[in-house]
């Protein structure tokens, strides 16, 4: 096993529960650092999504949180963090249109059950840790790639 890069950029922010008036700051946050550290504009688009998705399940679903974002010569890595009522079946989460949105949550438009298929179509890897009534972490990569216009 080849040695990984060491990190070039490490930034995070904390995430409030329920704080919809500014759910979606991260994600403008983290787009803008991968524009000005130079991260190929594709890689950006995605980091972005994923970014947006994970941000939103902790302001929806958890009693607050935290995103990690490390940049790395060969990749993008995002870590969610949060303190919450965990994910009882994560296999059942990655399945298109399961949803465990509150009513308060569906009623505002959210809870499409799509966050989490979409982070995994936009990461190269997407891993999920939870336990049931302490919380949640997810580490999603993407890997760069010289941007060839696809």
């Amino acid at each position: 096993m080849s040695p990984r890069i060491p990190p070039v950029f490490r930034r995070y922010w904390e995430v409030a529960p329920k704080d919809l008036d500014r759910a979606g700051f991260v994600s403008i946050e983290v787009r803008r650092a991968l524009f000005s550290l130079g991260v190929e504009p594709e890689v950006v688009k995605r980091a972005g999504i994923v970014c947006f998705e994970g941000e939103m399940n902790l302001v929806l679903y958890s009693e607050g949180g935290r995103i990690v974002l490390v940049v790395s010569p060969d990749r993008v890595e995002l870590l969610f963090s949060d303190r919450g009522p965990g994910i009882a079946d994560v296999d059942l989460v990655r399945q298109p249109g399961y949803s465990t949105a509150p009513d308060w949550a569906r009623e505002l438009g959210f809870g499409s059950g799509l966050g989490i298929p979409n982070m995994e179509q936009n990461s190269d890897e997407l891993k999920i840790h939870s336990r049931v009534g302490e919380g949640t972490v997810m580490r999603a990569t993407i890997l760069r790639r010289k941007y060839d216009g696809r």
